[in-house]
């Protein structure tokens, strides 16, 4: 897998975000940088695993409509006649 770069406004954007909840949950000012750290901190230890949540739930949705389009298929089946 390859790293997931974030640019900079979504950076930015993410650790606000963090810089946010520290302060309206917890209570805490956090600094710009230590929020980026952090964001930095979960994007590496976590990020794989919402990552390939995301394949998992891409590759479930796919298959339901594959089994999806293998029945609409089945239905525009014409009948036939056996010959004994």
């Amino acid at each position: 897998m390859t790293d997931i770069d974030f640019t900079k406004a979504e950076k930015e954007l993410l650790a606000r975000k963090i810089q946010l909840y520290f302060s309206e949950e917890l209570n805490q000012e956090l600094g710009q940088f230590d929020a980026q750290f952090m964001l930095d901190f979960f994007s590496e230890a976590f990020g794989s695993y919402y990552y390939n949540r995301g394949l998992y739930d891409a590759q479930a949705l796919f298959q339901s409509r594959v089994e999806a389009i293998g029945e609409a298929i089945y239905e525009l089946e014409k009948p036939t006649e056996y010959i004994r």
